[in-house]
């Protein structure tokens, strides 16, 4: 027969709470009202914009500021750096950026390697930079929006790439490469209504692969000499072909002022001529003998030694002596 155990009493008295009415009220009030702060307002920095939903659908969009909103996840908010430019690096990640940025040493090639339309492999890398313009249509278009970004970014630098020969990519298509993929680019975000402006896209490190990197070198460094002898060329060119055509106007100025010369002597001449004429026919007799001593004037004028012989004579006999006495 089993014992019987048997417990003592034990009594437990709960204390007693005498709680006011009004207080529990106030208390209730106080946290609703923390409440409805918490959730009714937003505050938007200056680089961003804030998109608002009612019951998930899409309300308004408002800029930097102290917004209201209805409390309680009637309205939502979500906040998107619209004014804050954003990178993505393809065949290369950044480990640091900053004053000196550090780069990983891992390559990428499946991000990296193309093909040229020269059928060459060439390793492009390369950073595109973006900003959001349309904040509704970045947060409810797109659902993975960085792929999206990675894939029409490859999509249309291996495009780009491939339409050049190599020594092409390698050296002067370089820009035109980064203008045209920033057009490129802007254009299938646009159709794909993902919100985003391209704004810059910078090429990188550009090489070939790995085993023939020592050939394409010597590439390089024969067209670096043959650019540095055409420049040198054109410096030449430039140097001298301005001193030729300034040499050139120079001696057209001589000719044209000895033309001119000539030309004003020659119409003196013939005014001074003319106006003899018309003399010598009012007086022939007199402007015949007048240009003869004008001419003899001429001729003697700075001579001090001349002796006046009658060509009559047959001996030399002086009849005047000009020039004064002769001792």
């Amino acid at each position: 027969m089993p014992e019987t155990v048997i417990w003592p009493k034990v009594n437990f008295k709960l204390p007693k709470f005498k709680l006011k009415a009004p207080i529990i009220i106030i208390v209730v009030v106080a946290i609703a009202v923390i409440a409805i702060l918490s959730t009714s307002f937003i505050i938007v920095d200056q680089t961003e914009n804030a998109v608002i939903t009612t019951f998930g659908k899409y309300s308004k969009t408002v800029g930097a500021g102290l917004h209201y909103k209805l409390p309680f996840g009637i309205q939502k908010s979500y906040i998107v750096p619209t004014k804050v430019i954003q990178t993505e690096t393809f065949g290369f990640r950044t480990i640091k950026a900053g004053i000196q940025t550090q780069y990983s040493e891992q390559k990428f090639p499946d991000e990296s390697t193309m093909l040229t339309g020269d059928l060459n492999i060439v390793d492009v890398e390369w950073i595109i930079q973006y900003r959001i313009a349309d904040p509704q249509a970045w947060l409810f278009n797109v659902q993975d929006k960085q792929k999206t970004i990675r894939d029409i970014s490859q999509s249309v630098m291996n495009r780009l790439v491939g339409d050049r020969l190599i020594l092409g990519v390698i050296g002067s298509d370089r820009q035109t490469i980064q203008d045209n993929a920033v057009v490129m680019m802007n254009e299938i975000f646009d159709q794909y209504r993902l919100g985003i402006k391209i704004t810059q896209v910078q090429l990188q490190n550009i090489v070939p692969p790995a085993g023939v990197q020592d050939a394409f070198e010597d590439v390089n460094k024969a067209i670096q000499d043959m650019n540095r002898l055409i420049n040198e060329g054109k410096e030449a060119y430039n140097a001298e072909i301005p001193k030729a055509k300034g040499q050139a106007d120079q001696l057209v100025e001589i000719a044209q002022g000895y033309s001119t010369e000539r030309v004003n002597k020659a119409m003196g001449d013939v005014a001074r001529f003319d106006s003899v004429l018309a003399e010598y026919r009012k007086s022939p007799d007199i402007t015949r003998k007048r240009i003869y001593f004008e001419m003899i004037d001429e001729i003697l004028a700075g001579n001090t030694d001349v002796e006046l012989i009658d060509k009559a004579l047959e001996n030399v006999i002086p009849l005047k002596m000009l020039g004064g006495a002769q001792e």
